[in-house]
């Protein structure tokens, strides 16, 4: 229920037998927020994955990522909303062109990083072209180490790069394998 607009999926959402959204501890719900800002590189290319350099380059301005962050790739991506052809960004074969994340940078921030969630504008984890075969391979992965994330965010353009606080908020129904999410931002 509810996977659609800003929401939360539980690892529970694709893993049965892992945490569902009442089993997500409020300690993990506020979160040291780093964004991750690929939106230019997303504009010449919709089919874009965030990569390793994408990372380098950022904790070489901000230092190291932080243990329990959540981290945010920020596309613009959000713009679209709440037009599903654009979001979609389906070509002459129905195939899909939208963002998305790598497995290396996910297995990077998840286990040497060790954040808590992570979170995106588009409506998958995994790029467009991927889903349009119906992989869903990287989503898998996050939800498989029983963490959770959140797709469809808005105004990350409005957040810094490092420095914030986000509070992830929702309600959580038992045994609920996803809810609409309220995420905001604290600046410094």
């Amino acid at each position: 229920m509810g996977q659609w607009g800003t929401h939360v999926d539980p690892p529970a959402h694709f893993i049965k037998g892992l945490r569902t959204i009442d089993q997500i501890d409020v300690k993990e719900m506020v979160m040291p927020l780093v964004v991750l800002d690929v939106h230019e590189k997303v504009a010449e290319n919709p089919d874009y994955t965030i990569t390793m350099d994408d990372v380098q380059a950022w904790e070489a301005t901000h230092g190291p990522i932080p243990e329990g962050a959540f981290v945010a790739m920020r596309t613009d991506w959000s713009r679209r909303w709440p037009d599903i052809p654009q979001m979609q960004n389906k070509d002459a074969d129905g195939i899909a062109h939208y963002p998305g994340w790598s497995m290396d940078v996910l297995k990077y921030l998840y286990e040497e990083r060790k954040i808590t969630a992570s979170g995106h504008e588009p409506t998958d984890t995994d790029p467009g072209i991927a889903t349009s075969k119906d992989d869903y391979s990287l989503e898998a992965y996050i939800l498989s180490t029983n963490h959770y994330q959140v797709e469809l965010l808005t105004n990350l353009d409005q957040a810094p790069e490092a420095g914030a606080l986000v509070v992830v908020a929702f309600p959580k129904p038992k045994d609920g394998s996803g809810f609409p999410a309220r995420v905001f931002a604290i600046l410094p």
